[in-house]
């Protein structure tokens, strides 16, 4: 999971973490747009709003009170530029002043607006109450006499723009999960197209490992024989050359088979060259190990081999197949044992054993990984089996499967 994770693109690392609603970074050119255009339309607004104090006879204004009702208005709209790094400030801030100017009214609603959008509904609540004592403020301030009608215009403007603003912070957040989202599913598609592309690596590994290393062991042991047999006679010596070139024929036509399958491309299925092993298998393969000059000891007593199941007949082939390739490799020289029975509804049981080398050979050995017997284990796993290996107490290394059918 880690080397998948370090694999991962950098936008599926990051993710959503809810406090960006909140943050405040550089403007953006649609910030400045935004801001800009906010600010004329309160600077617009007090404008009209002061104009009509001036032409207001039925509750005019002295001349003190519209320039304290112009200059708050104007410091109203300019906090508006400070808005989003402190949207509590500046709303209380044009709460306080409008109990004084009337030009600060649309200020003050912008502001709301946007502490709705930046802010919980708690600091919105509070601003939101404190505009019923600023408007009987400002009523009474400036002497007029129809308080409740600007009160019930005050509490209409205010739930307009704060539920605006609460709107606008929805659908942010709306937006936000929906990305969330997409990045965790695409992060998560990602993993799931990562493992199974491991896995599929590490079948044909093991692919090649099951097909490839029986193979060429047979042919190192017809080259050992060669070499310590170098008076065989010419028949004989022809013989074991058809059994090489046979051999690594064989070898090739199996590995151009796994090439194919790396070199496919994803979503066609290519056809396998060599066909899969069977039980039927098996006692040929035995008697190719025997050609070595290997002795082996083979029963098998299964029936109706022929309805076994293909997978079945694979798994048990390959235990066959690692079990004698081992033994040529590590315990070259001694006797195998091979048994193999079972009937649909009992189980397949796969066996082979040998005795233990007591003397190292003068020829050195036949590399080997140790990965064998491990990707039986995980094969057998699989098929919902189970395999032992290892020394037994008759002083013999034994590989015991049982497999299920």
């Amino acid at each position: 999971m880690i080397w998948a994770k370090q694999l991962m693109p950098v936008s599926l690392a990051a993710q959503f973490d809810p406090a960006l609603l909140d943050r405040v970074g550089p403007r953006t050119a649609r910030d400045w747009v935004v801001d800009t255009v906010g600010f004329l339309v309160a600077v617009t607004f007090g404008v009209l709003i002061l104009i009509q104090g001036v032409h207001d006879t039925v509750h005019p204004l002295t001349g003190s009170q519209l320039i304290i009702d112009a200059v708050g208005g104007a410091i109203c709209c300019l906090a508006l530029w400070w808005r989003r790094r402190w949207p509590l400030g500046v709303a209380l801030l044009c709460v306080v002043l409008g109990v004084f100017s009337a030009a600060a009214t649309i200020a003050g609603l912008l502001a709301l607006s946007s502490l709705a959008v930046r802010r919980s509904v708690r600091q919105v609540l509070l601003v939101a109450i404190l505009w019923v004592p600023q408007a009987i403020g400002y009523a009474i301030y400036s002497g007029r006499t129809d308080a409740p009608t600007v009160l019930l215009l005050a509490l209409a403007m205010v739930l307009a723009a704060t539920a605006w603003g609460m709107f606008v912070r929805a659908r942010r957040q709306l937006l936000h999960t929906l990305r969330e989202r997409a990045l965790r599913a695409e992060a998560d598609q990602f993993v799931r197209t990562e493992n199974a592309r491991m896995a599929e690596r590490t079948r044909i590994a093991r692919e090649m490992h099951d097909v490839l290393a029986h193979r060429i062991s047979l042919i190192a042991l017809h080259a050992g024989g060669l070499e310590v047999r170098p008076d065989l006679p010419a028949e004989k010596v022809r013989e074991t050359a058809v059994l090489l070139r046979s051999t690594a024929r064989q070898a090739l036509e199996e590995l151009r088979g796994v090439v194919g399958v790396l070199r496919a491309e994803p979503g066609h299925e290519v056809a396998t060259a060599a066909p899969q092993p069977t039980l039927t298998d098996i006692p040929r393969l035995v008697e190719e190990t025997r050609q070595t000059g290997a002795k082996i000891d083979f029963e098998m007593r299964v029936d109706r081999v022929d309805t076994a199941p293909s997978a079945l007949g694979r798994d048990a082939y390959r235990i066959v197949q690692e079990a004698l390739t081992n033994i040529g490799k590590h315990a070259r020289g001694t006797a195998a044992r091979v048994r193999v029975r079972g009937a649909a509804g009992s189980g397949l049981h796969v066996s082979v054993s040998n005795p233990l080398p007591v003397h190292a050979h003068a020829r050195p050995a036949l590399p080997g990984s140790g990965a064998g017997l491990l990707g039986l284990q995980e094969r057998v796993t699989l098929a919902g089996g189970t395999l032992v290996h290892g020394p037994d107490g008759s002083g013999d290394f034994v590989v015991d499967a049982e497999l299920r059918w």
